[in-house]
Parts: structure tokens; C-alpha cells; sequence
């Protein structure tokens, strides 16, 4: 068990006044099966009135408007987080069978199984997942093979690729983020018929971090599959989901859970600003 805490600090700077915006931000962990939130706020300047719920995948929303002029528009969000040892993958044996009957009883893992414009695979991932499928005996195997196969393939590179970038793009320079790198997963996992998730969050970048000790973090995302129940994997770093991962929100791909989102009236250009902090407190 570990308890984190997070303070994420993001916006936008405008070249000048813009006159209102409307936004909804997706910052706030949400509790779940291994993560319990015991603090959690979203400061937003200039202040505003928010609304607050939980959005179709359960991820908790912050929406909110700016009717007054701003240059600057801010957002703190302050968490604590405590997290427990998830399940480890593996331990079902669901066969292909079962999994096709249980689609068919579920609306989610239908939904799950759908691919969307930035997970749709490129014909040779796909021919790969259906390799992959046909050499196992099941979707649990099936899919750690695939895991470990993106891994290998595509190469962690910050800056080649943004937040439109789709699969089939950023498996063709095979580098990306884990953004890119959790969307082709997703694609190859998908195109075996096996429904995954799209997840956002954070991920303590060092295992080893004193208590107490402050580091700079980022964003952070990963998937889950289902093979009798969800199972979370960070196929960037080839782990599963442990005690350094604080789980923000799902849905079928980024869109469903940037974490800022909106639009603004004026002429000018704005600038994005990002700062995560992450402290491990036990």
C-alpha cells in the first residue's frame, strides 16, 4: 500500500483579454477497486461557479465557465491518494467461447471492443493481433503476448507526436508517448476481439522515492483488458498496474479523458501550461 499525493497545475495564457470560456476538466482521481481518494479539490482562477459529476465512463468532471475577461485561465487540482496491490493479470482462463457469450451480455465490453478513429490498427497490427490469437489458447495469454509485442515494438520518444496523433500514425515511425503507445494496445487488443479501456492517470516516476520527497511528475496513461474481469497493464513501461499508479478516468481513447478541455472567445492564440507534482507520503 502506498498513499500519494498530486498537485496538478495546468491552463491557458492568452496573447490578450479573451471575453468568456467554458471548460470541463478531467483531474480528480476517482475511487475504485485498489484506490481510495481521501482528499481531492480543483481550484480554478479566475474564480467561476463549477458543476461537478461523473461523466458516461465514471470519470469525475469539473465543468465550468468564465464570463469575465481573462489573459490567464488556471486550474489546481490537489489530491490524495491511497493505493492498494492491484489483482495480478493471469489468474482467469477464460476461453474464446465464454468471452464471445459475455459480450454479448455486456453493452461496456461491446463498447470496449469497438475501435475508434485513434485506435483503429493498420492492417499489419491487425494481421498481428489475429497471429498472436490464433497461437493461444485464450484471451489472457493472447493478450500479455500482444502487450509485450507493442513494447518491443515502438520506442518511448517525447515530442514526435501530439495529442491527435492516431495509432496507425505513430505505429508507423514506431515511437510515440504513452499515449500513442496505449492507443495502438488498444487497437491490437480490440482487433482480437478482446474489449480494453483507455486510462489516464499518474504514475510515480521513481520506485524508489524516500517518503516525503517531492519529484516532477506528468500525466500518465495506460490500459485495461478484460479477460473475466479488468486487468490493468502500462504497456509503456511493460508492468502491470501497481501501487505507483493513480487511476484518473476511462473511456475508448484519449478524447473521452483529456485533462482539460474547452473553448474560448477572442481573437488570440493561447499556450498550454503543464506542472505535476508528485509526493509519495507512505
Amino acid at each position: 500500500m502506498s498513499r500519494i499525493r498530486i498537485r496538478h497545475s495546468t491552463g491557458f495564457r492568452y496573447e490578450g483579454d479573451v471575453t468568456t470560456s467554458y471548460n470541463e476538466a478531467r483531474m480528480l482521481p476517482m475511487a475504485n477497486n485498489g484506490q481510495f481518494v481521501l482528499f481531492g479539490h480543483l481550484d480554478v482562477t479566475p474564480h467561476s461557479s463549477t458543476h461537478n459529476y461523473s461523466d458516461y465512463w465514471g470519470t469525475k468532471v469539473t465543468a465550468f465557465e468564465v464570463l469575465n475577461p481573462h489573459s490567464e485561465l488556471s486550474l489546481t487540482a490537489s489530491s490524495l491518494v491511497e493505493v492498494r496491490q492491484r489483482p495480478e493479470a493471469g489468474q482467469l482462463s477464460l476461453s474464446w467461447d465464454e468471452l464471445a457469450r459475455e459480450r454479448l451480455r455486456s453493452v461496456e465490453l461491446v463498447e470496449q471492443t469497438a475501435q475508434t478513429r485513434l485506435t483503429m490498427p493498420p492492417d499489419d497490427v491487425k494481421a498481428l493481433a489475429a497471429e498472436v490469437k490464433g497461437a493461444n489458447s485464450g484471451p489472457a495469454s493472447t493478450a500479455m503476448e500482444i502487450l509485450h509485442l507493442v513494447y518491443e515494438a515502438v520506442a518511448y520518444e517525447g515530442g514526435v507526436t501530439g495529442v491527435r496523433t492516431t495509432a496507425a500514425e505513430a505505429w508507423e515511425h514506431k515511437r510515440g508517448v504513452c499515449q500513442d503507445i496505449s492507443h495502438i494496445a488498444l487497437g491490437a487488443l480490440r482487433a482480437a476481439g478482446i474489449p480494453a479501456i483507455y486510462v489516464s492517470g499518474y504514475l510515480h516516476p521513481r520506485p524508489n522515492a524516500e517518503i516525503g520527497e517531492t519529484v516532477s511528475g506528468e500525466s500518465h496513461a495506460w490500459i485495461e483488458y478484460w479477460d473475466g474481469e479488468w486487468r490493468g497493464w502500462d504497456p509503456t513501461n511493460d508492468i502491470p498496474i501497481g501501487e505507483r499508479h493513480v487511476l484518473v478516468g476511462r473511456g475508448r481513447d484519449y478524447n473521452d479523458v483529456p485533462p482539460l478541455r474547452g473553448v474560448y472567445a477572442g481573437p488570440f492564440s493561447s499556450q498550454l501550461f503543464v506542472k505535476v507534482d508528485i509526493t509519495r507520503e507512505a
